[in-house]
């Protein structure tokens, strides 16, 4: 099947690459964290994205072990063109970074080196469009040995380009690496709740040139509106944490004032969320966990690159609501 709509694209930074407004984001399929995906529709949903014109897929090493790189593999290089980032877990497996941790702790330069090498044979391919260190440290900058990994990489042509994925809810602890010129891409949280990142981190990646992956912009689910008090996962899905105890009533009187807000329904939810995300210039994708392909079908319509009305990213901006609920 070929291309039947054209997604819109934004420049990755100063990468030279220019990815889909709205990207293919792939923890959920990788079979655990995210508890339920199907392989076959996993699959479905990874090549229906790129029929529709998405260009980028963002995955890990962590997500199932490297399962999701094999499933995205097995589709990107049946699509040539196709823009695909992962990341490096950490070596002392410490999620997120620790402050006071050394950087060789987490990322030697032999660990970049070799995690990189098991993701590519993972993906089936002799080089990423961009790899990215799964937590990261400000403090890291000047110590051990990751540059020389990092150099020795894109000297061998396995990694093209470099990024980190910023630490849950810590913004400003990538801002030192962003402004010493060695990062690329940043990838970050940011949505309608966690509006930190629109505080400093974002007007310094503009200046800097760097490209902004912004990740859960749904609140891993919230903001969809779709869960409620009664809503049940799987067991092991670590959303069953996520959204414990009084969670998800919390999220409720959250939601309706969203909605009053707006003057919009609960179904309206998930669009004027990632809308509002796109609405920054800084941003140049947005990763969506799209385990089906009516999921895909629903979420690229929005990589039309309107974003959202001035007026209505003022009245969402006034519902920010700091927390985080990745710690216990």
């Amino acid at each position: 099947m070929t291309n039947t709509t054209s997604l819109h694209q934004r420049p990755l930074g100063r990468t030279g690459l220019h990815v889909s407004e709205v990207g293919y984001g792939a923890w959920g399929i990788g079979g655990n964290g995210w508890i339920g995906a199907d392989d076959s529709e996993s699959t479905r949903a990874l090549r229906r994205y790129i029929e529709l014109g998405g260009n980028f897929i963002d995955t890990a090493l962590g997500y199932g072990n490297g399962h999701s790189e094999q499933l995205v593999g097995e589709v990107a290089r049946q699509h040539p063109g196709t823009l695909v980032a992962t990341k490096i877990p950490p070596k002392n497996g410490k999620w997120p970074a620790q402050p006071g941790s050394h950087a060789d702790d987490a990322f030697p330069a032999e660990h970049v080196i070799s995690s990189t090498e098991t993701s590519l044979r993972n993906l089936g391919m002799d080089s990423v469009d961009v790899q990215q260190f799964h937590v990261w440290n400000d403090s890291w900058l000047g110590e051990g040995s990751w540059r020389e990994g990092v150099e020795q990489l894109k000297k061998d042509g396995q990694v093209k380009h470099f990024g980190i994925s910023i630490n849950d809810h810590q913004p400003e602890n990538a801002i030192k690496a962003i402004e010493d010129g060695w990062v690329e891409t940043v990838q970050v949280i940011y949505n309608v709740f966690d509006q930190s990142p629109a505080d400093r981190l974002l007007d310094v990646c503009r200046e800097q040139g760097v490209g902004v992956i912004v990740r859960v912009a749904l609140d891993e689910g919230g903001l969809t509106g779709t869960i409620t008090p009664d809503t049940a996962f799987p067991e092991g899905d670590f959303r069953n944490r996520y959204f414990g105890g009084e969670r998800k009533n919390e999220l409720q009187t959250h939601l309706r004032a969203i909605e009053q807000a707006l003057g919009i329904s609960t179904a309206e939810l998930p669009e004027k969320a990632l809308r509002f995300v796109l609405s920054h210039p800084a941003v140049s994708t947005v990763i969506v966990g799209m385990r089906s392909v009516k999921n895909v079908e629903r979420n690229v319509k929005l990589a039309d690159g309107q974003g959202l009305p001035q007026d209505q990213v003022e009245k969402l901006r006034a519902q920010r609501w700091d927390r985080n609920w990745y710690s216990a």
